[in-house]
């Protein structure tokens, strides 16, 4: 792992009562962590690959988590991640962006479950090689990313240091509804 998931959140600056969606999560270690960090809250791990999902669901209960909820959906269609609108207050996006083939949906599936004001952790490679991260066809560039969540009524709050690889930022979802 070339980010640290608990690093990444404690400069995200989560509450212990928030409710959190990590999106493609993956294997859970951001779900973990963000779990781990909002004890009264709540986290939705939202992935489409079961086999994941069960490897998720194993962390949180090694971990004594019962917090941390699992959800199989799509990340890049309307309403595929199965959580009601303007619920969430916090959304993680880690290695995740360069994946989605519908990023416009992925980034309105986004804006869609966050509560007025709330704010997503957008983290992604930075670079790549033949070695290490994803294809370079598929990186997207920092100031790509940032315009695109701009485009949909996010408002760029601050970047952090997400790791040698990756780059990250923090966007918050406009007051309009």
């Amino acid at each position: 792992m070339f980010a640290d998931p608990v690093k990444n959140l404690k400069a995200f600056g989560l509450r212990e009562t928030d409710i959190v969606a990590d999106l493609g999560a993956g294997t859970g270690f951001y779900s973990v962590a963000a779990g781990a960090m909002v004890p009264r809250g709540r986290v939705y791990a939202v992935e489409v690959v079961r086999d994941f999902l069960a490897t998720v669901k194993n962390k949180a209960r090694d971990a004594r988590l019962n917090n941390v909820e699992i959800l199989c959906g799509d990340i890049e269609k309307i309403n595929g991640t199965k959580l009601g609108d303007g619920i969430v207050d916090a959304v993680i996006a880690s290695n995740i962006l360069f994946q989605v083939e519908d990023k416009k949906g992925f980034i309105g599936e986004t804006k869609r479950i966050l509560k007025p004001g709330g704010k997503i952790l957008l983290i992604d490679w930075s670079d790549s090689s033949s070695i290490l991260g994803p294809n370079s066809a598929t990186v997207i560039a920092k100031i790509k990313a940032r315009a695109m969540f701009e485009e949909k009524g996010f408002v760029w709050q601050r970047d952090i240091n997400a790791g040698a690889h990756h780059y990250g930022m923090i966007l918050v979802k406009n007051n309009e509804k």
